[in-house]
C-alpha cells in the first residue's frame, strides 16, 4: 500500500492551522503525530490528515444539529 507523505506547507494549507498550532495540537494528542523523515525533515501521512479533517467536519455538523435543535425547543 502506497502512502503520501505531506510536508508542513502541504498540511498547513490543507488543514489553514499555523505551524505552532499544527505542534501544540500533536503533542494534546489532537492532531496527528508526524513521521520522521529523515535527520531533520519530518511529515504527516496524507490518510491522516484527512481522517482528521473529516473528524472536524462530523464535530461541526454534530454541533449544527444540536444548535438546530434547541432553536426548535425554545
Amino acid at each position: 500500500m502506497a502512502h503520501t507523505v505531506l510536508r508542513l506547507p502541504a498540511v498547513k494549507a490543507r488543514t489553514g492551522l499555523s505551524r505552532s498550532s499544527i505542534y501544540k495540537f500533536a503533542a494534546e494528542g489532537r492532531f496527528p503525530r508526524q513521521i520522521c523523515l529523515g535527520a531533520r525533515s519530518v511529515g504527516w501521512l496524507e490518510e491522516e490528515i484527512n481522517e482528521w479533517l473529516d473528524g472536524r467536519l462530523g464535530a461541526r455538523n454534530t454541533s449544527s444539529e444540536s444548535r438546530q435543535t434547541r432553536r426548535e425547543y425554545r
